[in-house]
């Protein structure tokens, strides 16, 4: 028992290091920048606790939100330094997308050209969103293709286009999951499992997607493991 506890414990370090270990390769500094969170906001709540509560309260309670603040700045540090790492590289939409939790289903390329512009597919409760990356101009062709595919089998489902890339006009892909969980609602969740449904026969006519292979995580657990530093 004492094994199977030190075994998560020594897990998670390796994860902390890591993360840590990415951060410094986007924020050289990031640790003199994590420890002056910690003292300023541990000086100013602790010395407001000190003077207005009790001297212990102050202290413990400087120190545990210097603590808190400093681990939320390291937190969305981290994930920056991850999205700095995949964006503009094939397949970072998709590895965007794949942090999407419960309640969405995606399914990357579900379209794709030989010049890999491609377009993965979000099913949640905004109903259908189709998300192209690669060249633009040619990927919002295959978006409009696409639509209308999807278009038969939508029925009440709201159908919505994006582009993922930093050019005019389309979504950065570390902004990606927050513009998708945005989307104003247009299903309920059991329209959603019939939408699913449907869908699977439009999948099943499809050949197989080519994923981009290389250092972008192409599955929810390989960019959730990025974005913790494993």
């Amino acid at each position: 028992m004492a094994a199977a506890a030190e075994q998560p414990k020594t897990s998670r370090r390796k994860q902390i290091a890591q993360a840590y270990r990415i951060a410094k390769r986007e924020y050289p500094r990031i640790g003199w920048l994590l420890l002056g969170v910690f003292l300023l906001t541990a000086l100013v709540i602790g010395f407001a606790g000190w003077v207005w509560v009790h001297p212990v309260a102050g202290v413990s309670t400087g120190l545990m939100c210097g603590l808190l603040a400093a681990v939320v700045l390291f937190g969305r540090r981290v994930e920056k330094a991850a999205y700095a790492q995949v964006e503009g590289q094939p397949g970072a939409a998709a590895a965007a997308l794949q942090m999407l939790r419960r309640g969405w289903d995606v399914k990357p390329a579900v379209a794709f050209t030989k010049n890999q512009d491609v377009v993965h597919r979000v099913v949640g409760r905004p109903g259908i969103v189709l998300v192209g990356e690669g060249n633009p101009s040619r990927v919002r062709n295959l978006l409009a293709v696409e639509r209308r595919k999807h278009a038969r089998l939508a029925q009440d489902a709201a159908i919505h286009e994006i582009v993922a890339g930093d050019d005019e006009g389309c979504v950065p892909v570390p902004k990606l999951v927050k513009h998708v969980q945005k989307l104003p609602k247009s299903i309920t969740p059991s329209d959603m499992t019939d939408l699913l449904q449907r869908l699977r026969a439009l999948d099943a006519m499809r050949p197989q997607a080519p994923i981009p292979h290389g250092p972008v995580p192409t599955t929810a657990k390989g960019m959730r493991k990025m974005m913790q530093g494993r």
